[in-house]
């Protein structure tokens, strides 16, 4: 699982750590919007996590956040403060509810296309009687309406991405019993791809389950998924689960990537060329590299001297972005991997992860300001040969939010993050989603005051939640590297009570 909440250092290693002020003067300056609630203290990130679009090129924005109404289900709440959520669509400083289905329910994008159109997932007001949870369903937002995607006979459905001629690409349920169950559904779970009222199962490797992804771009051509499959039913003695690995699916066929040696890989996209980023345990799988695949040549794209790593996201260049470990793999930093070389893009003290890459080869992500850790991490920019800047050093020195990490970055240059106001230190509990917009001149918040600050009551009565100072690095068994992407997929997936933490 990547981790969003990253810790950082004392007083004294940020003194030592800050970036000189003629290396901020050196890149665009931005105004700092940020993206308001429906009630209640937070604006959240992708629901989906690293890997989706949800900011695309006209500026527009679309997640989800806190309304002010109690979430009908505390034992298993949409999110952590246990508010009802709604998703949203935010463009030109104009919030709008995009509502859900019917019922007092929550809903959350997860990615937008160049139209304006939304999908993610809505609860519908029933109990799943498999999980005794409330039953999520894959939605489609469109001409202020909200369209149930249905399932393929199960109880649950999720759409994770739709392309500017409107395909949604998602994960659904059918009703055959699984034991193998990757997201914790109960029955098997299908990768679709719906089209036009209909929702079509992309079928399987092999095995019962199929997940689709296929994230983190803007459009691209109609008919491809990517993901992963089980290639059989029959668990391996080291995983406890059967073989999966990554596929594309392209129009009608699924074609196995194949893994680097180890019995479970995932794909995480794939650009316009077709050609797919993920990551593959390698042979014993105790550990697992970023891979990427073109024309039926998979290369492992390495690491920075440890002994794992994660690609994140692709552009139609075929640059890749992620993070991997150094030497002695305690530590992870950033990097993008060009024409078969992985540059470490560096850190700001410590970990680092990189999130999301432009055409032009712009980067963001979050890097640790330090080792132990004991606030939170601070968003990046890469560009221009580096080095990595820290956002907060290019925007309003009186904004009242600290940048937590940056996940999206459009081709105007415009990025979508995640802060925190002062004296916040889980973002799930006060924090807002916002948006930075390169300045041109002297308009109103690049050089003055901060546009849009928070109430001094909200982020007040925000609660303080510490994050650990200290970590034991180990190698983790192969069991535990299946059971953290299993995890991954759940909090991916917004399953209560399944997910892992996203801290």
């Amino acid at each position: 699982m990547k981790s969003r909440q990253l810790a950082c250092v004392t007083a004294t290693t940020l003194f030592v750590l800050a970036l000189p002020t003629q290396l901020a003067a050196q890149h665009t300056r931005y105004r700092l919007i940020e993206i308001g609630t429906f009630g209640d203290p937070t604006s959240y990130d992708d629901i989906n996590g690293f890997g989706d679009q949800i900011l695309n090129n006209s500026g527009v924005v679309s997640s989800h956040a806190d309304t002010s109404v109690p979430d009908p289900s505390p034992q298993n709440c949409f999110q952590p403060d246990c508010f009802v959520n709604h998703a949203f669509r935010w463009h030109g400083g104009v919030l709008t509810d995009l509502g859900t289905l019917p019922g007092v329910d929550s809903s959350a994008a997860a990615a937008i296309n160049a139209r304006g159109w939304s999908v993610g997932q809505s609860q519908n007001g029933v109990i799943d009687p498999l999980l005794g949870t409330p039953e999520i369903r894959a939605v489609l937002w469109k001409d202020d309406q909200v369209i149930d995607l249905g399932t393929l006979g199960g109880n649950e459905s999720l759409a994770a991405y739709v392309n500017d001629s409107g395909q949604v690409v998602g994960v659904a349920a059918n009703a055959i019993p699984d034991p193998f169950s990757f997201i914790g559904w109960g029955t098997e779970t299908r990768a679709f791809l719906w089209e036009k009222g209909v929702m079509q199962d992309l079928g399987t490797l092999g095995g019962p389950d199929a997940i689709g992804d296929s994230g983190c771009r803007g459009n691209e051509p109609d008919g491809l998924v990517a993901g992963a499959s089980y290639t059989n039913s029959t668990p391996n003695s080291a995983t406890g689960i059967p073989t999966m690995d990554p596929f594309l699916w392209d129009n009608g066929t699924m074609t196995d990537l194949g893994t680097l040696g180890g019995t479970f890989g995932t794909a995480q996209c794939v650009n316009n060329r077709r050609q797919v980023i993920g990551q593959s345990n390698l042979a014993g799988d105790s550990t697992f590299h970023p891979f990427f695949w073109d024309r039926s040549v998979l290369t492992d794209m390495g690491t920075l001297g440890g002994d794992s790593g994660t690609a994140n996201w692709i552009n139609d260049a075929g640059d890749a972005v992620g993070q991997a470990d150094l030497p002695g793999s305690a530590v992870h930093h950033g990097f993008i991997w060009r024409r078969g070389v992985m540059t470490d893009l560096g850190t700001l003290g410590g970990n680092s992860y990189a999130a999301a890459i432009t055409s032009k080869g712009q980067i963001v992500g979050s890097s640790e300001l330090g080792v132990p850790t004991s606030t939170l991490p601070h968003a990046f920019l890469w560009e221009h040969g580096g080095p990595m800047i820290d956002l907060n050093t290019l925007v309003p020195a009186n904004s009242r939010l600290q940048l937590m990490t940056a996940f999206n970055i459009n081709d105007r240059g415009e990025i979508v993050g995640w802060g925190v106001p002062a004296g916040v230190q889980d973002p799930h509990f006060g924090g807002r989603l916002l948006l930075l917009i390169p300045c041109g001149g002297d308009e109103e918040g690049c050089n003055g005051d901060a546009v849009g600050t928070l109430p001094e009551t909200q982020s007040d009565s925000a609660p303080v939640v510490n994050s650990p100072t200290t970590s034991v690095h180990r190698r983790p068994t192969p069991r535990e590297i299946v059971a953290a992407w299993r995890a991954r997929w759940a909090q991916r997936y917004q399953i209560p009570g399944r997910g892992a933490s996203r801290d």
